[in-house]
């Protein structure tokens, strides 16, 4: 566990170096329900949403849709879109939200107040004012800070990499995978019983860092099926798990 600690530490430094402003990011991912509604897309909000990010410039994709393979191989490219609401009486308060793939807070905007007594008017019309905060900073796309896919297999810290003969071979993953809860995510036990993996929880939702002894990488669900991806000399490697929670 310290040294899953550690490794996250690292990324966090790699991130803080180089991932601390929206130029950094080409891609936005919206959820199609935000916390605050029962519905997917209430009020036309998630879709007003995804629609304004596009105005701005970036590149947005339904976080539970098909992804590009640039997000795919590597989720920490892309920022994900939220959006809060303060209750109040008689005002509908919105605040936008960009966060990293580990929960920081890459941009938040100033809270956008309608006083509208309909619904779908008053919350398009406060999105629309906390949304002047973000159109109001320069946006261009800059391919040079942004997080590389390496970043996701970082040395952990006080470590040395050993040499490539001396790492485990890493071995195909069959057989259904029994997730139990353990601080911060699961380990995930085969049916020797043995621990094959551990998934650590990100901000994202179905979207796990994965630590085994042989490799550091991601777990997420797509289109329905669990998703193992992580870098083996240079080249990313994606395999799919029958994950029982």
């Amino acid at each position: 566990m310290k040294t899953c600690v550690l490794f996250i530490f690292t990324l966090l430094s790699l991130a803080g170096q180089s991932q601390n402003n929206i130029n950094a990011y080409k891609y936005v991912l919206v959820p199609r329900r935000f916390d605050f509604f029962k519905a997917e897309d209430e009020y036309g909000l998630n879709s007003e949403t995804k629609s304004l990010l596009e105005q701005k410039g970036f590149t947005v994709f339904w976080s539970n849709g098909d992804l590009p393979p640039a997000v795919v191989a590597n989720r920490c490219a892309a920022l994900l879109a939220e959006v809060d609401e303060r209750k109040a009486f008689f005002t509908t308060n919105l605040t936008i939200m960009l966060k990293d793939c580990f929960g920081n807070i890459i941009f938040k905007s100033k809270e956008g107040k309608s006083r509208e007594k309909e619904f779908n008017v008053a919350y398009d019309q406060a999105l629309r004012y906390a949304f002047a905060s973000l159109n109001s900073v320069p946006y261009k796309y800059d391919s040079t800070l942004s997080p590389q896919p390496q970043q996701l297999t970082a040395t952990p810290a006080n470590s040395s990499p050993a040499p490539a003969s001396d790492k485990p071979a890493v071995a195909q993953i069959s057989g259904t995978l029994y997730a139990q809860v353990i601080p911060n995510g699961y380990q995930l036990i085969d049916t020797t019983p043995k621990k094959v993996l551990t998934l650590l929880k990100t901000s994202m939702q179905d979207y796990f860092l994965a630590e085994a002894d042989a490799f550091n990488g991601v777990v997420f669900k797509k289109n329905g099926e669990w998703l193992l991806e992580y870098y083996k000399d240079d080249k990313l490697v994606s395999q799919k798990l029958e994950i029982k929670f």
